[in-house]
């Protein structure tokens, strides 16, 4: 039985199993050290295409992946400070979070990021909640493809809800930001602020009372880090005050020091 296997057995067995599963790399040789059998799990589930797996792979997999939440600790928002009128800041890695939904930044074709070991949240959210969500997100995208047409992709600010499955989290919102190809326009900012609105929106639709939003396209998607905080503090405090009573708490989740210290600034 799962529960009755020590993690180190779970993850030697997770990688034989979609080793396995892989038609490139059922004959890669196994590392010896967790550290290493962990990024070879991680990468093969980052380049897997959706699609079915065997059953016991996916327990095994789920049990493997909630004792890693465990591992590294979990955050409630009733454990974060609230600064100002329900809204909180947390610097960390956002798959921790118990928040009722946390915000993946996608991309427009809404399938979690493909490239092995990548350190952007949408690689990240998939990694820890399983090849579940990537398979359900295809799921999502087929049947909007047959609505509007084989070349259809999520459109910016427009977002998609799912289980978040094994992450803390109940729900992931993913949503795709807009790109700063050159200069900074009102319309990319309108962009950005209908992302934080349009989320909100979808959360209180479907009673979700506490949501973690990531700095949505302040990475590749180029949007200068300082205004996208001010919109986002602005916009959020703004729907709070239209909305009264249909959130609890609005988390702002930030990797580094200097956004932390950019939202403790706009929030105090």
């Amino acid at each position: 039985m799962n529960e009755n296997k020590t993690q180190e057995q779970r993850l030697y067995e997770l990688v034989e199993a979609f080793k396995a599963d892989s038609v490139d790399y059922r004959d890669l040789e196994t590392p010896r050290d967790t550290e290493g059998r962990r990024r070879i799990l991680r990468s093969l589930m980052n380049i897997r295409m959706p699609g079915d797996m065997a059953a016991e792979t996916l327990r095994l997999q789920d049990a493997y992946l909630q004792a890693r939440a465990e591992e590294k600790g979990i955050v409630r928002p009733e454990e974060i400070p609230a600064l100002r009128g329900g809204m909180s800041v947390w610097q960390g890695d956002i798959t921790r979070l118990a928040a009722d939904a946390i915000v993946n930044a996608a991309n427009s074709q809404m399938l979690g990021c493909f490239v092995p070991m990548h350190s952007c949240i949408d690689n990240c959210i998939h990694s820890f909640a399983g090849v579940q969500l990537r398979a359900e997100c295809d799921k999502k995208m087929r049947a909007l493809r047959i609505r509007y047409g084989r070349d259809y992709e999520q459109p910016t600010a427009v977002p998609m809800l799912t289980e978040a499955y094994n992450l803390p989290a109940k729900k992931v919102v993913h949503i795709v930001g807009p790109i700063v190809q050159d200069a900074l326009t009102p319309a990319l900012e309108r962009e950005l602020a209908d992302c934080y609105t349009n989320t909100l929106a979808l959360c209180a639709a479907n009673g979700l009372r506490s949501v973690a939003f990531c700095c949505i396209s302040t990475g590749v998607f180029r949007f200068p880090k300082q205004r996208a905080a001010e919109i986002a503090v602005q916009t959020v405090e703004g729907w709070l005050a239209a909305h009264p009573g249909a959130m609890d708490r609005v988390i702002f989740n930030v990797f580094n020091d200097r956004d932390r210290e950019r939202y403790e600034h706009l929030l105090t």
